[in-house]
């Protein structure tokens, strides 16, 4: 009887450890999942794999079983080499395909006919004028007031009559070709050829220069940033381009579908936010990126309004800070005439304008209005819009815009 009980004793004492042990491991299982679904990844760690065989002892892609030696722990798995894939060649997004713009060079040479407007009110003016067998002082008044009326200025307008008054023996037996070269060369002159027109858009001290695009709500500044993008897409550089301009809901999306075009990546912010970060994140990518270009548009409010000039400092300081801001280009609208150069005054109080964007030229504007912001301000015109094709903006030639002017040669 007494065995009988220590064997029933014995079976309690086993059945009580067996429970024991079951209810610890489920406590720990439940520990981890928690952890998991707290999003905690626990990671557990591979058992160690077994030592190698020696060289000598193990042939060349023997197994441990083709050796006979004893199997491994069922717990202990071997880490298994990484498959070998083979991938397919990169091939290019179905549909996503870059423009390839055309080089700046020789632009404006085929583009002078966009002129043609212009040249009624100037270049076949003047000519019409001029072929008259003899010139009295009604027609020398003519001629000043043609120049006038096409926004020439009245400093260039005074230059040009008295270079023509001095000629005025050789215009009198000058054939229809050699008067229009006459006049072709003399408005070539006063639009000042010995300006240096080159954009600085190179790197400096292993940075990309910095482009700043300034101008007035409505002069096509930020359409301008984008064909500027293209320009220098067209000549081979790499770009970033910053759409700073926060206010305008619609600019930020503007700029990103041009530099979608010609895949350019585009720096944005939310609408609204600080302009000054948006244009240090931009050329701080640019810097990053190692491009060669980083174009940054800016705000475009009224020119009356000193805080918003202010601004514009405020962005060029910043950027600075990053990379040299290398160019300022002031963006005017030549249809606005003289108004344009007291708004290019007051841009060139706030920050350095190194050159002009005229846009515009194609339509109404007076052709003569380059002549004026030239002589106004000291600035050079460097670039120049005639159409709104996405091709359309090119850098200024004085002669090839002279002869666009004047007609009657292409």
């Amino acid at each position: 009887m007494e065995f009988v009980l220590i064997a029933i004793a014995i079976v309690l004492v086993a059945l009580v450890a067996g429970v024991g042990l079951l209810v610890g491991r489920g406590r720990r299982t439940t520990r981890l999942d928690d952890d998991a679904a707290a999003g905690t990844t626990l990671t557990r760690p591979r058992p160690p794999a077994a030592p190698p065989a020696p060289p000598e002892d193990r042939p060349a892609g023997a197994t441990a079983s083709g050796l006979g030696l004893a199997p491994a722990e069922p717990d202990a798995v071997a880490p298994e080499a990484p498959p070998t894939v083979d991938l397919p060649p990169a091939v290019p997004e179905p549909g996503l395909v870059f423009e390839t713009p055309p080089p700046s060079a020789g632009r404006l040479v085929r583009l002078r006919s966009r002129l043609a407007r212009s040249q009624s009110s100037l270049g076949r003016g003047l000519l019409t004028v001029l072929a008259r067998e003899r010139l009295t002082e009604d027609d020398w008044e003519e001629v000043e007031e043609t120049l006038l009326a096409a926004d020439v200025g009245v400093a260039a307008t005074t230059q040009i009559v008295e270079r023509l008054r001095t000629q005025s023996m050789v215009l009198a037996t000058a054939t229809p070709a050699d008067l229009r070269a006459l006049l072709v060369r003399e408005l070539t002159a006063v639009l000042g050829p010995d300006l240096d027109r080159t954009l600085g858009t190179d790197r400096r001290e292993g940075r990309p220069g910095v482009l700043l695009v300034v101008g007035v709500n409505g002069a096509g500044k930020t359409t301008t940033v984008g064909k500027i993008a293209r320009v220098l897409v067209g000549d081979g550089r790499s770009v970033v381009l910053g759409a700073a301009d926060t206010f305008r809901a619609a600019a930020a999306d503007q700029l990103e579908t041009w530099g979608e075009r010609v895949g350019v990546m585009t720096v944005r912010g939310r609408e609204g936010a600080d302009p000054a970060s948006v244009a240090f994140e931009a050329a701080r990518t640019g810097v990053e990126a190692e491009v060669d270009t980083v174009v940054v548009d800016t705000a475009g409010r009224l020119h009356t309004k000193s805080g918003l000039m202010d601004e514009l400092g405020k962005i060029k300081r910043v950027v600075e800070k990053v990379s040299p801001v290398t160019e300022t280009l002031l963006v005017l609208d030549a249809t606005t005439g003289q108004n344009g150069i007291v708004q290019a005054r007051v841009f060139t109080q706030a920050v350095d304008v190194t050159g002009v964007v005229l846009t515009k030229l194609d339509g109404t504007a007076k052709g003569g209005i380059v002549v004026s912001v030239q002589r106004e301000l000291g600035i050079p015109v460097k670039l120049i819009g005639l159409g709104e094709g996405a091709d359309d903006l090119a850098p200024f030639e004085p002669e090839a815009f002279a002869e666009g002017l004047v007609g009657g040669a292409d």
